[in-house]
């Protein structure tokens, strides 16, 4: 039994990668099994999901889910990475930008698109990362991915080349291509100089812990872990009986009243999660089981 099974809403912190958060997650709790949904890049901060244990295996839920963003966007600049963390290419000059103009723009990409990954970014095309192909001078095709932006505005700053935004995207979005693109639509060029993930689903920054103040919260006795069956909230969620329950984590089919199309969550009677089920036929079969730890939910 164990209890390092969960969900943590961290709020990463700018100058480090999300592997880095990761790994001090892992050493925090003795953990080795610790994974996270969605890279945020180093110079982005804001919330990273992060699951610890089992829990892992739910993370796929995380990372189908649309989030979003603010930050702030500069025009005049273009970089080689899109964002303020690469070389500078190119100065231009921008022309005289309208609240009114810019969000026309910004309104016309809204919807389903396609947008093509940059060079720099952790990617991988053949067993490489695109960021260490470009840091050899190598450009590959990139494959266009469906995107879609469902919100986006922006508000002008003191500086006249920096404008503040706020994005809702699709999962897989680059948020500095999207400002690369609006740039060029607007005359000019830009890059992406702050980025913040403010949500993700459901999960929102606001209730994320620094690194500091969980690593202090575990030395303390509360590790602030959220129950694995937060990972999957969107989910239909269906009570099963304590042999129905057992029967689940033995990998066996059961007779559910459940209606959906897709996964559901069986709960037990005490309300934790058991695991995730898929329909066969006239029965439903686990696809992911959590071990049996109802002294050790965390609410």
């Amino acid at each position: 039994m164990t209890t390092n099974n969960g969900l943590l809403l961290l709020d990463k912190p700018t100058g480090v990668t999300s592997h880095d958060v990761v790994a001090r997650v892992r050493k925090v709790v003795n953990e080795q099994r610790v994974g996270h949904a969605g890279t945020l890049d180093p110079m982005a901060t804001g919330l990273l999901v992060v699951a610890v244990g089992p829990a892992t295996r739910l993370l796929r839920f995380a990372q189908s889910q649309t989030k979003r963003y603010s930050g702030v966007v500069t025009f005049g600049i273009a970089t080689d990475s899109l964002d303020a963390d690469g070389e500078v290419l190119e100065r231009r000059e921008v022309p005289q930008l309208t609240h009114e103009a810019v969000n026309e723009v910004a309104r016309g990409m809204l919807g389903p698109q396609q947008q093509t990954p940059p060079m720099v970014s952790a990617l991988r095309i053949n067993g490489r990362r695109l960021h260490a192909l470009a840091r050899e001078g190598v450009e590959v095709d990139r494959p266009a991915r469906d995107i879609t932006i469902e919100t986006f505005a922006l508000e002008a700053l003191a500086s006249p080349h920096e404008w503040s935004f706020e994005v809702t995207c699709s999962v897989g979005t680059y948020v500095r291509v999207v400002l690369a693109d609006l740039a060029a639509q607007l005359g000019t060029i830009g890059h992406l100089s702050a980025l913040r993930r403010l949500a993700s689903g459901t999960h929102l920054v606001e209730n994320a812990l620094t690194l500091d103040e969980f690593e202090r919260g575990v030395n303390g006795g509360n590790s602030a872990m959220l129950a694995p069956r937060a990972l999957v909230e969107q989910l239909e969620a269906i009570v099963v009986t304590d042999d129905e329950a057992r029967r689940l984590r033995h990998g066996q089919r059961v007779n559910l009243a459940a209606s959906a199309d897709g996964e559901i969550a069986a709960l037990s009677e005490r309300g934790a999660l058991v695991g995730v089920l898929r329909r066969r036929g006239d029965l439903w079969q686990p696809t992911v089981v959590m071990p049996d730890e109802e002294t050790e939910v965390h609410e």
